[in-house]
Parts: C-alpha cells; sequence; structure tokens
C-alpha cells in the first residue's frame, strides 16, 4: 500500500512540479515533550492545478525524477489569498 500525506503546497514554480511541506506532531520518546517535525516533498502535478498555499493530498509512487517519487493525488481545499508576483 502506498503512503499518503496531507500537506500544504509551498512551491510551484516548476513546470509539472510542486513542493508540499508535511507537518507531523511528534512525542520525545524519553522527555514525552510534543513538538512538531516538517518535511518538504515534491510531488508531480500533471494537469498544473496546485497552487500555493492550497491543502494538497499526494501518495506514493515509483520514482518520476532524481527528487520526485511522489504524485499529486487530489486538492483538497484552495487557498484563501493567490500569491501573485508583482511586476519589475
Amino acid at each position: 500500500m502506498a503512503k499518503s500525506f496531507t500537506g500544504v503546497v509551498t512551491s510551484n514554480k516548476n513546470d509539472k512540479t510542486i513542493t508540499v511541506t508535511v507537518t507531523t506532531h511528534k512525542t520525545h520518546p524519553l522527555y514525552k515533550k510534543k513538538y512538531i517535525s516538517s518535511k518538504k516533498l515534491m510531488a508531480h502535478d500533471e494537469k498544473n492545478e496546485a497552487k500555493m498555499g492550497d491543502k494538497v493530498v499526494i501518495a506514493e509512487t515509483r520514482p518520476i525524477s532524481a527528487n520526485k517519487k511522489f504524485v499529486l493525488t487530489k486538492v483538497l481545499e484552495h487557498a484563501a489569498i493567490t500569491h501573485q508576483e508583482g511586476e519589475a
């Protein structure tokens, strides 16, 4: 069974590629303090449908490139504010 993660899109600048930040809550084994761990994963987005700030689900798949080992499954919710780069 393939692993699936829920995260937030932090970058969609590359064509057909998104960078997703997945945060998990962990507990320290000795001190029992809860802390947050985050990891950036690159995922394949065939239709370029995910935008920055969207909450998405990604699933594990065969290696697509050197860094991409996940594929976009679905967009759970779109970002409230869309990011637009200013003109220079």
